[in-house]
């Protein structure tokens, strides 16, 4: 069979095998929260199982289908050499597509949604937040327990510096900044998912830290333990913000997702 042919033919299985492959590696190593809310993973192994006994199936089909083909072409003959030229460029960027899949899916590590998604998204939106009566149900309640979440949302529901006086925050996110002051003020973030990293949007808290840049990188993980003050920064948007003396670098937890 010409190669272009076998290209043409197998293309689609092996995209198809491709993507079941890194499905179920992504569960097996538990890797897959990385895309997907967890309540999803049920379904999406179960869907990828099915896929490749419909993947196995067309290994059958596919050469009968080739068969018919074959004899097909010789009753009416070949397109003619341009029609050959054509055909072995098609073949090269199929083979183009299925490399770039196989890097994309298979060797490339699998990564967390970045400071290059903020820049995207609304920081703080109302979907990435909790709602009014649920923001006004924390009040009251364990502070040492409450996540980045949290306490984005009762800042951006307005509790004013007053009640976040005596607060103290115990969180871990990743370093964004703050577009208003990116030299004093950053953001300690997380992404809320809902259902995949499509829908993913990012949450934070406001942190004053003049200088941060030359200490955290963006995009780095870190560990902060502080109370909240009036934002000491006159160019930054945000009215209260963490003040902490000192900053722990963190590693990337094994769930860095909001659900």
């Amino acid at each position: 069979m010409p190669f272009r042919t076998l290209v043409g033919r197998w293309q689609g299985v092996l995209l198809s095998l491709l993507g079941i492959i890194a499905t179920l590696w992504l569960g097996l190593t538990g890797q897959l929260a990385l895309y997907i809310h967890p309540r999803y993973y049920g379904f999406t192994i179960t869907m990828a199982a099915i896929s490749a006994v419909v993947v196995v199936a067309a290994f059958a089909v596919i050469p009968a289908a080739d068969h018919e083909h074959a004899e097909h072409g010789e009753e009416h003959g070949n397109h003619g050499q341009d029609g050959r030229r054509w055909a072995w460029l098609l073949s090269a960027g199929s083979v183009v597509v299925i490399v770039a899949a196989v890097v994309g899916l298979l060797i490339l590590p699998p990564s967390t949604l970045t400071t290059a998604t903020v820049k995207q998204r609304d920081l703080n939106g109302s979907s990435s937040t909790l709602t009014q009566d649920d923001a006004s149900a924390l009040v009251g309640g364990d502070y040492s327990a409450f996540s980045v979440r949290d306490w984005a949302s009762l800042l951006r529901q307005g509790a004013g510096a007053d009640f976040f006086a005596d607060k103290k925050a115990t969180v871990t996110g990743f370093v964004t900044p703050d577009p208003s002051d990116p030299e004093n003020v950053f953001f300690v973030a997380r992404f809320v998912v809902s259902c995949c990293a499509v829908d993913a949007q990012p949450i934070g808290i406001p942190v004053y830290y003049p200088g941060w840049e030359g200490k955290f990188k963006t995009d780095s993980w870190v560990s902060i333990s502080s109370g909240f003050a009036t934002n000491p920064s006159v160019a930054s948007t945000e009215a209260i913000a963490l003040v902490p003396d000192t900053i722990t670098p963190a590693d990337q937890p094994a769930q860095p997702y909001v659900y």
